[in-house]
C-alpha cells in the first residue's frame, strides 16, 4: 500500500486523532524499527524499540469493518513485533473509539494509563487517550 493510499484510508477512518498525511506516513515509515502489516482493506503500522512494540495506527476501510480485518492486522502486528524481539506491545487509543476498545480488550490488551484531554476532536472537544499494553511472551 502506498503512503498516498494509506493516507486516504486513514482520512476515511479517523477524525480523532486527526488523520496522517502521505508525507507524515512516509516519514514514519522511514524511521528505524517501523514496520507495516497490510491487507486489501487496511493496514497496521508498528514500531519496535529494544523489547517493546508500539502499535502506531491501525486502519480498516469503513466498508469492510466487522469482518475480521482489524483482528487479523492486529495479529500480524503482534507476530512481526515478536519476530523483532518485542516482549510487550503498547498502543494508545481515543477514549471515544468504542470499536477499537472492543477489539483491543478482546485481544487481551489491558489499560495501563490515561492521558486526560490528550486529543482534540473536530468540534474542539478534549478527549482522553487511553494507554493499553499486552505481554507478547
Amino acid at each position: 500500500m502506498t503512503p498516498a493510499a494509506m493516507a486516504a484510508l486513514h482520512t476515511a477512518c479517523f477524525t480523532t486523532p486527526r488523520p496522517w498525511s502521505a508525507c507524515e506516513l512516509t516519514g514514519i515509515m522511514g524511521t528505524p524499527g517501523v514496520f507495516l502489516s497490510e491487507s486489501a482493506f487496511g493496514f497496521a503500522l508498528g514500531r519496535v524499540v529494544v523489547d517493546e512494540a508500539e502499535l502506531l495506527t491501525l486502519a480498516v476501510s469503513p466498508a469492510h469493518r466487522r469482518h475480521g480485518t482489524g483482528r487479523a492486522l492486529l495479529a500480524a502486528f503482534e507476530a512481526e513485533a515478536r519476530a523483532e524481539g518485542a516482549r510487550t506491545a503498547f498502543l494508545e487509543v481515543s477514549a471515544d473509539n468504542a470499536a477499537a476498545l472492543a477489539l483491543y480488550e478482546s485481544s487481551d490488551y489491558r489499560q495501563t494509563g490515561q492521558r486526560p484531554g490528550y486529543y482534540t476532536g473536530p468540534d474542539g472537544t478534549r478527549i482522553d487517550a487511553l494507554i493499553y499494553a499486552k505481554s507478547l511472551d
